[in-house]
């Protein structure tokens, strides 16, 4: 793969194709450093660093209602290139990258043996300040604007004004409740405003304590010793030590690099390929030269030293931040849904008022001039909007996203945008690295071998002493094996523990070194080993060659006793060079001509040797336990002196002619929770593969500890059960299926290859593949994982993808939803959309939440629909339509739209998961749309339909009970009966508008308790006295919702200006029992749907 895809994949991680073995020969020959400290060589902490949006250079911004970070990629590399032009000019005058490294090193007044003191450090932050870029400006005027007018704020607000305008001068005479209905519909717009502030406060303040849970951490020299500090302490002056994976918190010059060292300047440049670094100037300009390391890109390969000399807003990214940091909207996938469901309610309002005026100015104001004057015409209308808006969902859905931020943070997940919780609900398969992901990244050693013997790491010490202690033993096998161990080593001891027993020391490097590392400790000192040798070249590890090179020259010949053979001591000349290389078995063990044996003589490696070694690695294998060969061979100073490309001529030598030392097996143990955590994805209908660069052996042991591969040995299949013809495939897949199920073993399909076999199948083959239930994908290569993602993605599937290594960026960036640990390297928590902080078991409150984030704003809109929209509209249809009296008055429908269903629609934003939320398969994005017919036949068709009809009932039964039958109202268009007064009908029809109101409310109370669940009972899911179910913020709710009804029903002074009236108590216990029915009735629906799941219920279920 090279640059970023053209199929509209995230940019921002670019890979390269070159393999370290096919190195251009116009490659820049190795600079070597001059500093003689051996110390100096280049380490870092696993740091935790918060995430910068490439596309906006900005760090993480989170959003009131969609807390996203904006990844309008076009617009934001556009800004960065104007803001790059004017930097430009800014960094003209910079010196860093011409002067000498020995020059910055003074003109900074710091050491390159001991860097920065604390006191320093302390004097500096004063006069540089803290590492941190300046926050982007608050437009504090279009932030008040957006309060007021977010959601349905102008509707309200031109509502009021019109229904103001109807009071006066338009009123003749001015009607008093036009005016309570204009102040009420400002009080609310007022209302929204103040509650959309208190939102984003406090949706602030939730993820500013999440993004403060991952601190910014760097490896530093100081005072001689190397420190782990936070980036936002960086000074001018500092050593840095980098190392793949890491993202450079300032600006540096680099003053030690290794040959290796490649940095993804893409979130500055828009370079496709990774850029070497150097430590001699390559340009005059700062922007391009390869011996400045810029703030906010990436080590992708290789390590460096470099030497910080700007931080803050004095780096290129800083510069360039404050100009292209203007604050970016967009839009999530849920919001689109919601816009997508007010977009049809605003549609159908439209067109009801278009409908209303049309009938208004054809018929009525020629018919009955009386009925409707044009006041009374603009009330109509706006009550018809209110009706159908439904004003409660912005705050319903502001509130679930907090809800769900705050969850999400104290499950120690930190999400980056909304769309990061609405994926999860969608996932359908998860693919996920094993090293620190599944496993618990704490490996060691627990067996080594020289030879074909082998041994425990506390038998080998043993053997040691032995060996030391009884001088008739003339053995050194065990003292090479842990000096190639020690020195082949990127890891080091942390200075600050150097005190503490071995097993409580800090060992700064992956889990793989630290483990050899602690192995060769536990023999002898490895800084002892280091004082005798002085590394001259480094190739780190990568996920390509799967192998690390050192080589050294020796500074004291009493090294050469405990790292070759006894009788090849003499044969080492001053100038040669000890080349010494770790990795994969299957890769190197090819290129090793000749082997230490038990007695620590060097022997030609025959066929039968070899077989035998071949044998232990596969049965430490077979055991889950990885495998690292260590290797070594002398090379010859003379002809390395006269070439121009170092690195080449190393990569040569190290492909024969090697001698091997030895082999260890690591045991790095699943973590406790994986195999719960597998089968609860599993029965939510995710399937989880393995994904890792492991031998094929160790990773199907690892999978089948942990639960991904659930068959026997014997049934799980390799690559060849892959036919390269569909029909003869599907033939033998369908027989073999049949055999396992008649065997009673298991339906699950299982299947193990590797990276090399999976580059052949073709198109058919990954057909069949990605049917399997259970996979795991061995000895794969980033570009391979990557090729994994969207092959899963070409077949409809949503893709997760966990990792955290720096080959895991690719594939984190492409997938769906790409998960990193925080443990993990910066490079993949940059390419991530979330980060799990502590536990990989954190991703089943992840998947459950995103899911119930969209099942509880399907239960807010079906909530909100019925008597919000549905049961209040009919009132003024009936009444334009059919002559009858507004049953249901204008303010009392913003009653119910703003006050009495708002608070309840909120509170179901608390609702827990149902019990069957895990047991569901993912949501379909293409099909499971938010409000779909189901939801509106719901709504409208079943709810709906009962409250209105209902109310009418009560309304108009009311009314043939106090003298006024349906028929002295049917098509009467205001004309009061003969045998009564126009005060006692006014007053009876507020008494009937009450009642309707009432009806609507007591109602809704039910249908809030059928709607927690969509299809479970509501004995199995209370909203009382069951911890794991309930949610008490429902009865105050409802008793807010009954407040508000005797609060403007029953006040005197408010039932003269309002029409309103005091409701016989009758009529507030009748609609319970309509309530009740809706409740039995939706658990009857409820229960056909669990019991026959493919009836015609179930198929119009919501």
């Amino acid at each position: 793969m090279e640059g970023s895809e053209s199929d509209g994949q995230k940019p921002g991680i670019r890979w390269y194709t070159t393999d370290e073995e096919a190195l251009e020969t116009s490659r820049n020959p190795v600079t070597q450093t001059q500093s003689t400290n051996s110390q100096l060589s280049i380490h870092s902490v696993q740091s935790r660093r918060g995430s910068i949006d490439p596309g906006t250079m900005l760090p993480i911004q989170y959003r009131t209602v969609s807390f996203n970070i904006d990844e309008s990629k076009e617009k934001g590399l556009a800004d960065v290139k104007k803001a790059k032009d004017s930097t430009t000019t800014e960094l003209s005058s910079l010196e860093w990258h011409i002067i000498s490294p020995e020059e910055a090193v003074s003109r900074l007044s710091t050491s390159a043996l001991k860097g920065l003191s604390e006191e320093e450090v302390k004097l500096r932050l004063v006069e540089y300040g803290k590492n941190t870029p300046s926050p982007p400006p608050t437009h504090r005027f279009k932030q008040i604007f957006g309060y007021f007018f977010k959601g349905f704020g102008s509707i309200l607000l031109v509502g009021s004004i019109l229904v103001f305008i109807c009071w006066k001068p338009l009123g003749d005479p001015p009607t008093q409740a036009n005016l309570a209905l204009a102040i009420v519909l400002l009080a609310v717009f007022f209302i929204q405003a103040a509650f959309n502030a208190w939102q984003d406060w406090s949706s602030s303040k939730v993820m500013a304590s999440i993004t403060n849970m991952m601190p910014e951490d760097c490896l530093l020299l100081r005072d001689g010793i190397h420190v782990t500090s936070a980036a936002s302490g960086i000074v001018p002056g500092d050593f840095l030590l980098i190392k793949a994976g890491n993202k450079l918190p300032a600006d540096v010059r680099f003053i030690e690099i290794s040959s290796d060292a490649k940095f993804d300047r893409s979130i500055l440049t828009g370079e496709s390929l990774p850029l070497s670094g150097t430590v001699d100037s390559t340009d005059n300009n700062y922007l391009e030269t390869k011996c400045i390391g810029m703030q906010g890109t990436h080590c992708v390969s290789g390590s460096a030293l470099g030497l910080v000399v700007a931080t803050g807003d004095k780096t290129v990214f800083g510069r360039i931040a404050k100009l292209t940091n203007e604050p970016k909207t967009g839009m999530t996938t849920l919001e689109k849904e919601v816009l997508h469901f007010v977009i049809i309610i605003v549609s159908i309002m439209l067109t009801m008022i278009v409908l209303v005026i049309i009938l208004w100015a054809v018929w009525l104001r020629k018919d009955h001039p009386s009925w409707i004057n044009v006041p009374t015409l603009i009330v109509d209308c706006v009550s018809v909007a209110i009706a159908f808006i439904p004003e409660g969902l912005p705050i319903a859905l502001t509130a679930s996203l907090t809800i769900t931020a705050n969850l999400m943070r104290k499950n120690k997940v930190l999400c980056k945008s909304l769309k990061t919780v609405e994926t999860l609900g969608a996932v359908s398969v998860i693919c996920s690295d094993k090293t620190g992901t599944l496993t618990k990244n704490e490996m060691s050693v627990t067996e080594c071998s020289i030879g074909t013997k082998t041994m425990t790491p506390q038998s080998a010490r043993e053997e040691l002493i032995k060996v030391r202690h009884d001088h008739n033993i003339s053995t050194n096998a065990v003292d090479q094996l842990r000096a190639i161990a020690g020195l082949c080593n990127s890891g080091e001891f942390d200075a600050a523990t150097g005190n503490l027993p071995l097993h409580e020391r800090k060992i700064n490097g992956d889990a793989t070194d630290k483990a050899i590392l602690k192995f060769s400790e536990e023999l002898g000192s490895v800084s002892e080993l280091k004082r005798f040798w002085k590394k001259t070249f480094e190739l780190a590890f990568n996920s390509k060659n799967k192998f690390m090179i050192r080589t050294f020259s020796l500074v004291d010949t009493e090294g050469l006793k405990y790292t070759l053979p006894l009788g090849e001591e003499c044969q080492y000349s001053s100038e040669d060079l000890l080349l010494t290389i770790k990795g994969a078995p299957d890769v190197l063990m090819d290129r090793c001509t000749h082997f230490t044996s038990n007695s620590g003589d060097t022997i030609v490696l025959n066929s039968n040797i070899r077989s035998m070694i071949e044998e232990i690695k596969n049965n430490w294998s077979a055991h889950g336990k990885r495998v690292i060969l260590l290797a070594r061979k002398i090379l010859s100073a003379q002809p390395l002196v006269n070439t121009n490309n170092l690195e080449s001529e190393i990569m040569e030598n190290a492909k024969t002619g090697l001698t091997l030392v030895g082999m260890v097996s690591i045991v790095d143990p699943p973590r406790a929770e994986i195999p719960e955590v597998v089968r609860t994805l599993r029965g939510a209908g995710i399937r989880i593969f393995m994904v890792t660069g492991d031998f094929a052996l160790t990773a199907q042991a690892i999978a089948t500890d942990c639960g991904i591969i659930s068959n026997v040995p014997s049934l799980v299949k390799d690559f060849r059960a892959l036919s390269r013809d569909e029909y003869s495939q599907y033939s033998s897949s369908k027989g073999d299926l049949s055999l396992d199920t008649t065997q009673g073993l298991t339906s699950k399909t299982s299947i193990v290859l590797s990276g090399p076999e999976m580059i052949t199948l073709n198109d058919n083959q990954w057909d069949q593949l990605c049917g399997y239930d259970e996979i795991v994908f061995a000895r794969t290569t980033p570009e391979q994982k990557l090729r994994i993602v969207r092959e899963f993605q070409a077949r409809d599937e949503i893709v997760g993808m966990t990792g955290d290594g720096v080959n895991d960026a690719p594939s984190l960036k492409a997938a769906d939803i790409g998960i990193a640990l925080g443990s993990g390297s910066d490079i993949a928590i940059e390419a991530a959309d979330m980060v799990l902080l502590e536990s990989f078991s954190a991703i089943v409150e992840a998947v459950q939440y995103g899911r119930v984030v969209f099942d509880n704003l399907k239960k807010t809109i079906a909530y909100l629909l019925p008597a919000g929209s549905f049961s209040e509209f009919w009132p003024v249809m009936t009444n334009v339509l059919f002559g009858l009296p507004q049953v249901l008055s204008s303010f009392l429908m913003i009653i119910i739209c703003c006050f009495t269903d708002c608070a309840a629609a909120t509170v179901l934003a608390y609702e827990k998961p149902e019990a069957d939320v895990l047991l569901r398969k993912p949501r379909n994005p293409k099909t499971d749309r938010l409000v779909d017919w189901g939801l509106m036949l719901q709504s409208y068709g079943f709810i709906g339909v009962l409250e209105s009809l209902s109310s009418f009932a009560m309304s108009y039964w009311y009314l043939q009970r106090s003298g006024i039958p349906f028929s002295a109202l049917w098509f009467k268009y205001g004309a009061v009966p003969d045998n009564i007064t126009e005060d006692y009908y006014n007053a009876r029809l507020a008494e009937a508008s009450s009642i309707y109101f009432v009806n609507l409310v007591v109602m809704q109370w039910f249908s809030l308790m059928s709607l927690r669940t969509r299809r479970l009972s509501i004995f199995k899911h209370p909203p009382a006295f069951d911890k794991q179910t309930q949610n008490l913020l429902l009865f105050p709710a409802i008793l807010f919702a009954l407040c508000m009804a005797i609060f403007w029903l029953y006040i005197p002074q408010l039932q003269t200006v309002l029409a309103t009236s005091s409701v016989p108590a009758e009529h507030f216990f009748l609609p319970a029992a309509f309530g009740l029915g809706v409740l039995l009735l939706d658990e009857g629906r409820k229960f056909m749907v669990r019991k026959w799941p493919r009836s015609v219920v179930a198929k119009l279920a919501w």
